[in-house]
């Protein structure tokens, strides 16, 4: 390790401790921010009655305006009876429910608010109790006034939708039950209590999977005999709840066939697929969080879309799409039980339900040994070390310690192998001198391969280990962003891990690169680009061999200072972690290697008779039998 190189690092831990020393707060300050955090508290818990106060009156004056309209309609229709007409001719046996007062229903668990309204029967939100947007707005999954969901069947050969029908309540219901049924006419005026369609809604306890059964009650002389099924119709776009978006976890729709794989649509462009086979569960899946719905047993087809907004809306992603196929049985009674998961993309809560729900996270599923070490190794570690409730920062840092510890017998035969090319240099000048033209380059390159196995020195030996240490690499580029113990954490200067952090905002946007600047990438391109000057010194002729690669090792860095100035912090913080330990590694493993004695063994391997291989033996038996006398060595 050079001067520079030295030099660099001591500047950087510098930086990095007076940041620390000058922003350290005092006593004083942490006892104001405890205070201001509980007057947060507070005032979140007072936006969240306020929300659902206002919520609730806006819905109150809408079920006011719409119930004049219902009343105006109704006195047009005392003088004429063409409206009724024309809604009992499009509507048959459901023509009463199309008018009615748009009720809201809550139901609520400890850990989230369902509101039900009675146009539709449908859930139009959902609020998770314990969680907050990047804004610090109550957590809400999908906006009432976006999201459409109802049945659509035959029913004497009529085309029907229930979404813009009204359901009535059935029951005492609670806080946890509700019990909402769409009645058939009896009568121009009346209901048969007899024949409905129920949508049954139950909580459970702090659990975010609620039971969702669909059931046809004398259904059977209106519903279409020729056919074993109905279509759910399923719809809404999905809101912003995080300050970025990750492209390679982006929001979509997640689908898992019956007794088979999960797939999923494109998470940046238009996307749509038609599932002709049965399905276990469809899923509205943003970052860290999503909407699935899952049958039973299972259901027999899906058409699934994913789709980017026409217009550029701050507000919303996404907007996603399903038409299912419910299987249903025409008979006097037709029960069809699934249920919903409301709740977060957290590994631990959706591995518990054995539904495959966990796959939605991007753990390197595509890879399986990315996905193994993610989840067996750097999962299982994360979350014991989060059980002690120390900083997330201080979690990846002992993390990133007890992996460069693990890899450190691939790094020290690494360097042990850059050691033995170093102590080869001179020769392979010479080589350089005796075939100094171009046209002599394969012989040259013979040339190095006959001194490489004189000497017993493998080239590649440097490389091997390398290539062992990269699924970790990237497993932890798939990790970090998609870790939901990180959202919202913070570290440092980072106010959100799961985001980018930014110690200045620019007034404008740079291409490629954004409109902040993002310490912790900053010190990853930095120790990166130094780590690269220090590996090359130490390759020495091996990078002589492949004068391009030195080129593009260091462009490689000034790539990723545009990747990752937008991407999660706790990444970047990972890699600068990552690079100063190899940094001190390599100064141990310089220190216990001795140069001289390495030099001494390769001369004696260049003296030893090297011992044929079978396969040579075999093929130098091979030519004797044909007559062929190999010539000998001298």
């Amino acid at each position: 390790m050079n001067r520079n190189t030295i030099i660099g690092l001591v500047l950087i831990f510098a930086i990095l401790f007076g940041f620390w020393y000058f922003n350290k707060p005092s006593e004083e300050e942490i006892a104001a921010d405890r205070h201001r955090q509980d007057s947060i508290a507070q005032v979140r818990r007072t936006e969240d009655s306020i929300a659902r106060i206002m919520l609730a009156e806006r819905r109150k004056q809408d079920s006011i305006r719409k119930a004049q309209e219902v009343q105006t309609t109704q006195v047009v229709a005392t003088d004429s009876s063409q409206i009724n007409v024309v809604n009992r001719d499009k509507l048959g046996i459901f023509t009463n429910s199309s008018v009615g007062q748009d009720k809201l229903y809550i139901l609520e668990n400890e850990v989230m608010i369902i509101t039900v309204s009675a146009k539709g029967g449908k859930i139009i939100s959902v609020q998770l109790k314990e969680f907050h947007t990047y804004d610090s707005l109550p957590l809400i999954l999908f906006d009432p006034d976006k999201t459409n969901f109802g049945l659509t069947f035959f029913a004497n050969n009529r085309i029907i939708n229930t979404n813009d029908l009204y359901f009535q309540v059935y029951g005492d219901g609670g806080s946890s039950n509700l019990s909402m049924r769409l009645y058939a006419d009896a009568s121009a005026t009346s209901f048969n209590k007899n024949n409905y369609i129920e949508f049954l809604y139950a909580l459970n306890g702090n659990d975010y999977m609620m039971d969702f059964d669909i059931n046809f009650v004398g259904m059977n002389n209106y519903l279409d005999q020729g056919s074993n099924y109905v279509d759910l119709d399923w719809n809404t776009e999905l809101l912003k709840l995080e300050k970025d978006v990750d492209r390679f976890n982006g929001p979509t729709v997640y689908y898992k066939y019956y007794k088979d794989d999960v797939d999923y649509l494109s998470e940046t462009k238009d996307d749509e697929e038609k599932l002709t086979t049965r399905i276990k569960w469809v899923s509205f899946k943003q970052r860290f969080f999503s909407s699935t719905l899952i049958a039973k047993d299972f259901f027999l087809n899906a058409d699934v879309k994913a789709l980017n907004l026409e217009e550029q809306y701050d507000r919303y992603l996404r907007s996603v799409k399903t038409t299912i196929g419910l299987p249903v049985n025409i008979s006097e009674e037709s029960n069809i039980p699934m249920s919903f998961y409301f709740g977060p993309n957290k590994f631990s809560i959706l591995k518990k339900y054995n539904l495959d729900l966990e796959r939605q996270i991007p753990m390197g599923w595509s890879f399986f040994l990315m996905a193994w070490i993610n989840r067996y190794a750097v999962l299982p570690v994360f979350t014991f070390l989060g059980g002690f409730g120390w900083n997330y920062g201080i979690i990846i840092l002992i993390l990133t310690i007890l992996l460069k510890t693990v890899l450190f017998p691939i790094a020290y035969k690494s360097y042990r192998s850059s050691a033995k090319m170093r102590v080869l240099k001179p020769d392979i000048e010479v080589l350089g001198k005796k075939f100094p033209k171009k046209e002599d380059a394969m012989k040259k390159q013979q040339a190095t391969m006959a001194l490489y196995k004189q000497a017993g020195v493998n080239p590649m030996a440097g490389c091997i280990p390398m290539l062992l240490q990269f699924p970790i690499l990237i497993a932890m580029f798939r990790f970090f962003p998609s870790a939901f113990e990180l959202r919202q954490k913070s570290f440092l200067w980072a106010d959100d891990l799961s985001s980018y952090d930014s110690i200045l905002n620019l007034p404008f946007e740079i291409p490629f690169y954004g409109d902040h600047v993002s310490l912790f990438t900053l010190l990853m391109t930095v120790s990166t680009i130094i780590y690269t000057k220090v590996n090359q010194d130490l390759m020495g002729s091996a990078q002589q061999q492949m004068p391009g690669m030195k080129m593009m090792m260091y462009m490689m860095p000034i790539m990723f200072l545009g990747i990752f100035n937008n991407y999660a912090s706790a990444l970047s913080y990972y890699y600068f972690l990552a690079n100063i330990i190899t940094f001190g590694q390599m100064y141990l493993i310089r220190k216990t290697i001795d140069e001289d004695k390495i030099r001494k063994q390769i001369e004696l391997n260049k003296k030893k008779t090297k011992k044929k291989s079978k396969w040579q033996q075999r093929i130098e038996t091979a030519a004797k039998q044909r007559g062929h006398k190999p010539p000998k060595r001298k």
